[in-house]
């Protein structure tokens, strides 16, 4: 689950992390009040003007300013609330600003250079252990770094056995190029980091950019965060910071049924039990000249109800013209599905594109036989091949 930048940095503040003092709003008018708030707190002579979505390169697409006054605060909070923030994350369309966060200014110069690192904690799946991503090179154009000079990013593995050991952080802002004080603070920064990530359940947390400012005080200039779904039900105050409002509509409406939803570009719509199962039948559409139009998987727990619910959510997609209904039972019994699929017909009423079925295993025959009798119009196969067959006949 993504959140705003506010609200990983409430998380950050949680564990020490040092971000800058801030306040979100939604409406212009709250935009001066909350400048004066922050400069109260913090003595700030310059503020931070941050739109809030699910989405990076904000900064490029018009999305954050630097005001130096409280008219340009509520100029700029006017100009971005409401617009239709496009960046290279949010594709063509963009996504629209409801909310702005006013922060406090950290870049004022002083006797110590201001300096801009990258730093992201994050799975590396091929170890099985979480990594440190860092680097010097911090700022909007980090993606050019990775692809141009590689070497400037440097990873730290962490042991789940014994976590983030000192040794480490110390290393971090060695490389890093940091002395004195400003070490210090950010080896207490990586350390805190790691323990947010770690103790929230997150699957990453990326600090783009970590600032040293002219002070040598280390702050997160910014926060993406994204939450492992499967841990929310041990934070709870983390699922209320869910935004509805940055998803796909379809996407939620799949998830109030505890479908695994994700929307593709294709003209074949799937439905399966099982992630593997997914996968490979996505690779026999493609194989078969066609595209798949979702990712749906109806879990281990599928009934009629939910097939029915997956159903009506493809449907939605005027872009599909088949669907492929591709069931192993193992705990999901095919004659449910079956059932579903024959529920959904009389309650949808007709179902303008072939629907290709293919159920294997746990009472597979019953299933057949179901569908047998119902009179339904839908294409059935036995093997993988049939089913790719059955795709390229109707769609291609």
């Amino acid at each position: 689950m993504n959140i705003h930048e506010y609200q990983g940095k409430s998380i950050l503040r949680k564990f020490n992390v040092s971000v800058p003092y801030g306040v979100v709003v939604h409406e212009v008018a709250e935009a001066v009040e909350a400048a004066r708030e922050v400069q109260e707190k913090t003595g700030a002579m310059a503020w931070a003007v941050k739109a809030q979505i699910h989405a990076g390169g904000r900064g490029k697409g018009g999305g954050v300013k630097i005001a130096r006054s409280l008219e340009e605060v509520k100029q700029f909070a006017a100009d971005i609330l409401g617009m239709q923030l496009v960046t290279h994350q949010t594709g063509p369309e963009g996504k629209k600003v409801r909310a702005v966060l006013i922060e406090q200014g950290i870049y004022h110069q002083g006797i110590h250079p201001v300096r801009e690192f990258y730093m992201s904690v994050l799975l590396n799946r091929a170890s099985g252990r979480s990594i440190i991503m860092y680097s010097t090179e911090g700022g909007m154009d980090i993606e050019a770094v990775a692809d141009k000079t590689p070497h400037l990013i440097h990873h730290e593995e962490v042991n789940p056995g014994v976590g983030l050991q000192p040794f480490q952080a110390r290393k971090i802002a060695f490389n890093l190029g940091l002395e004195g004080k400003a070490f210090k603070e950010m080896t207490a920064f990586v350390s805190s980091l790691y323990r947010a990530y770690e103790s929230s359940d997150a699957s990453l947390f990326e600090i783009n950019p970590v600032v040293k400012t002219s002070d040598d005080c280390i702050y997160a200039a910014d926060a993406k965060v994204n939450l492992d779904d499967n841990a929310l039900f041990r934070h709870p105050e983390y699922l209320a910071m869910r935004d509805l409002d940055e998803e796909d509509p379809i996407e939620v409406e799949a998830s109030k049924y505890n479908l695994n939803f994700i929307k593709l570009n294709g003209n074949v719509g799937c439905m399966v039990n099982g992630a593997g199962l997914a996968m490979a039948t996505m690779d026999i559409i493609k194989l078969s000249g066609g595209e798949p139009a979702n990712f749906l998987d109806v879990g281990g727990t599928a009934n009629a109800q939910t097939v029915e619910a997956g159903f009506r959510i493809i449907l939605k997609d005027p872009a599909v013209k088949a669907i492929l209904i591709n069931i192993f039972g193992g705990i999901v019994r095919c004659d449910r599905v079956a059932q579903g699929v024959t529920d959904a017909y009389k309650t949808i009423g007709t179902i303008p594109v072939p629907v290709i079925v293919r159920l294997q295993g746990t009472n597979s025959a019953e299933a057949k036989t179901l569908l047998d009798q119902s009179g339904l119009k839908v294409l059935s196969a036995v093997t993988l091949q049939e089913a790719a067959d059955l795709v390229k006949q109707h769609v291609i």
